[in-house]
């Protein structure tokens, strides 16, 4: 283990947009919730997941449960997950997760700001080898053994597991998700948030011209109606 330093830093490279499209981002996360598993929290575990990031993002019960009648009675099937990839200026690596009814404006849209911006979108699997794919907890501090959860949770497959004030936090790869929530619940262990990053293998080191570049495209993207994250491998100079 030992990369408690790097999931950190994870949080500064994964871009979110403001309040208002954080709950937008959450009612898309319902939708692809229902659509996957049903509208039943207690038969859906992703549709558990989605709420507990609500609660956490402090979005209203009746907004949760209006997305989620609303995710029912509407017809779902040409929504879809897309991920794209591409280069931002100076060979920076842009992984955009979607989330679409129309996979054709997506593409325009998406194509037309990295174009405008010095950028280029690239083809599926140009650039998503360059990041690690993984799942991420933050649970309540009970006054939990660190040191003995982390032991218990190497069986299921975490990769970290470290404190901070905002709880205590589990990172794993991608497809131990389901293990560590299902533990996590059978455990009694109150779930805070929970979600997925794309932590860059190697960041990239630019001057702060170059930086400002690179985040033009990035802001343009996240403003994307059908954007929900945008990760890269930019290694930001050290101003907080």
């Amino acid at each position: 283990m030992g990369r408690a330093f790097e999931f950190r830093k994870a949080r500064k490279f994964k871009r979110w947009g403001q309040m208002a499209k954080t709950f937008t981002r959450i009612g898309k996360d319902i939708v692809m919730a229902v659509k996957e598993g049903g509208p039943d929290p207690d038969s859906n575990s992703r549709l558990r997941a989605v709420i507990q990031n609500a609660k956490a993002a402090n979005m209203p019960k009746d907004n949760v449960d209006r997305a989620i009648k609303r995710a029912s009675d509407k017809d779902t099937s040409n929504y879809k997950e897309v991920v794209f990839e591409g280069y931002a200026p100076h060979g920076i690596a842009v992984l955009v997760e979607t989330a679409t009814d129309n996979n054709n404006r997506t593409v325009a849209n998406l194509r037309s700001y990295f174009t405008k911006h010095n950028g280029s979108l690239g083809t599926s699997g140009s650039v998503v080898f360059m990041f690690d794919h993984t799942c991420n907890f933050t649970i309540k501090d009970e006054e939990i053994d660190l040191e003995e959860l982390e032991l218990e949770l190497i069986d299921y497959g975490a990769d970290e597991v470290f404190k901070d004030d905002e709880g205590v936090h589990i990172y794993a790869s991608f497809e131990n998700f389901g293990e560590i929530q299902k533990y996590l619940e059978e455990n009694q262990k109150e779930i805070l948030s929970s979600g997925f990053d794309r932590i860059a293998q190697i960041n990239k080191e630019l001057t702060e011209e170059q930086e400002q570049e690179v985040n033009k495209l990035l802001d343009k993207i996240e403003e994307d109606d059908d954007v929900n994250a945008v990760y890269h491998n930019l290694k930001f100079s050290e101003k907080e």
